[in-house]
């Protein structure tokens, strides 16, 4: 299962993603967490010895391993973001992904990928989507199996909706504080999400009483599945300090099973996920893609590949 976590700048989405991943980790599912944030901490909160090599600095790399034989793309130059497999493409399984050289590993062994910050030619120039491109274009290709869980640190607030990578999770995780400016990134992300199938669930964090628990349920309805609530052990591990799973309070380690448990339940749908991949790919293509390369990137998709096992 791929799941991301969104939400405000510092809302907690990149300690909440840090959690789960340790969560399922220790539950015995493998994982790989990727940080997709321009802000790039989660190397830092799942305590890594060293951070992985940055996935957009390798993405003419990753376009070569990933056309493979594809009749349709004559080289890596003329692939984007988006590029769909097709049949002849070089398809990963969990394990191309979690043993790649770009993956580094942490103490709970979690296999940790990322897209890596802004270099000295960047400043000024280059979008940080870019980078991300590279992260979406791996999920295009990835044949995911059971028990296997990819999870994304995304970028802040509605950023996310600036490429098509926000369709590629079969679940994403909105972090929201109990306050109205933690909840308005929820309006942005439920219009624009609801539009295109993207099944998604409000985790409140940094809860304090009841009564905060009342005000998230009054902003955002049904879709609050559950809550964190103010946590001296997460506090020591922001700050540093060694932390372990065990270390949670019970009302927080309860909520990241109800995550995971929820997780689980959902259904992983092949079918809108080729759909939607196909519809990005030819929305880019009209808006840029096609006049950057020349060429009319529609023929990069090929009808007759099936996603999926």
């Amino acid at each position: 299962m791929r799941v991301a976590f969104v939400g405000k700048g510092g809302s907690g989405k990149t300690t909440m993603s840090a959690l789960f991943a340790r969560h399922v980790a220790s539950q015995g599912g493998p994982v790989v967490a990727i940080d997709a944030d321009i802000n790039q901490h989660l190397s830092l909160v799942l305590g890594a010895d060293r951070e992985p090599e940055p996935l957009g600095a390798h993405l003419t790399e990753l376009k070569e391993l990933l056309r493979g034989g594809n009749p349709r793309i004559a080289s890596a130059a003329t692939m984007v973001k988006t590029t769909p497999p097709g049949r002849g493409s070089r398809l990963l399984r969990f394990d191309d992904l979690a043993g790649s050289r770009y993956a580094v590993s942490t103490p709970d062994g979690i296999r940790l990928m990322a897209t890596g910050p802004f270099s000295e030619d960047d400043l000024g120039v280059a979008c940080y989507h870019s980078k991300v491109g590279a992260v979406e274009l791996l999920l295009n290709h990835l044949v995911d199996g059971p028990g296997e869980y990819v999870v994304v640190d995304m970028t802040a607030g509605a950023d996310s909706f600036a490429s098509g990578l926000f369709t590629r999770f079969d679940l994403t995780f909105l972090v929201a504080e109990p306050t109205r400016q933690g909840v308005s990134v929820y309006r942005q992300y439920h219009d624009y999400a609801s539009s295109y199938d993207v099944p998604i669930a409000v985790i409140g964090n940094k809860v304090q009483d009841p009564a905060d628990v009342d005000f998230l349920r009054s902003q955002v309805g049904e879709d609050l599945l559950t809550w964190m609530e103010y946590s001296r052990a997460v506090r020591a591990m922001e700050q540093g300090r060694p932390f372990a799973l065990s270390d949670l309070e019970p009302v927080n380690a309860d909520a990241l099973a109800l995550l995971h448990k929820h997780l689980d339940a959902q259904d992983k749908d092949w079918e809108r996920f080729g759909r939607q991949t196909h519809e990005f790919h030819l929305r880019n293509a009209r808006a840029w893609a096609n006049e950057r390369t020349g060429l009319d990137l529609a023929e990069q998709i090929d009808p007759g590949f099936v996603y999926g096992p």
